[in-house]
């Protein structure tokens, strides 16, 4: 078994039986910021699985985002308690996804290259991104990181172009039953028209 899968396989133990070391972790967590820049990954076999490496132009950032539903909210004026539009108001992208976007707005001249998940609690869920520095030398000289260079892939969080994003569009799916998601669900929606 190499390290990294022995790495992920203790990490997975760990999370299951809620160990010592996790619930300390999770206290420290939630006293910091929502934003915060690491020096490494919490999870090192996940994040080099996802293209991470410990070289200049990298960089980690875990995201805090809250669990549970919308609540917007409640309208001061007269409605109907049907109108009222409060509760049940589940965004449409995953909160992955917008662990991503927040991210990327906190460091605007960072590309996102992936995330994943690293802890959770009944109020938070933290994800950790990987954040790439398209005009560092090491990144655009490296040929297998220099694609993130190109300015097709400026803002691709936001566009559902990361592994989180593509999912929650629900392009894991294939063949039949996934016609009308491609390219994507408003172009299908608008196509015939």
């Amino acid at each position: 078994m190499s390290a990294y899968r022995h790495m992920n396989e203790t990490w997975v133990q760990n999370q299951r039986e809620r160990s010592e070391l996790v619930r300390s972790r999770l206290i420290v967590w939630r006293k910091q910021a929502s934003i915060v820049r690491l020096e490494r990954p919490t999870r090192l076999g996940r994040a080099r699985s996802l293209g991470y490496k410990a070289k200049q132009g990298y960089i980690v950032v875990r995201v805090r985002t809250g669990r549970g539903p919308r609540e917007k909210p409640r309208p001061r004026m007269g409605r109907k308690p049907r109108s009222l539009g409060v509760r049940k108001y589940t965004p449409q992208k995953s909160r992955q996804w917008i662990a991503e976007e927040r991210a990327a707005r906190k460091y605007p001249n960072l590309r996102v290259l992936n995330s994943y998940w690293v802890g959770s609690d009944h109020k938070w869920v933290w994800y950790e991104v990987i954040l790439v520095d398209p005009n560092h030398p090491v990144v655009y000289n490296d040929p297998h990181i220099s694609w993130i260079c190109d300015p097709a892939h400026k803002g691709r969080e936001s566009r559902g172009l990361t592994s989180a994003g593509k999912k929650s569009r629900g392009l894991r799916r294939r063949g039949r039953g996934a016609e009308k998601i491609r390219p994507s669900l408003g172009r299908n929606r608008n196509r015939g028209k």
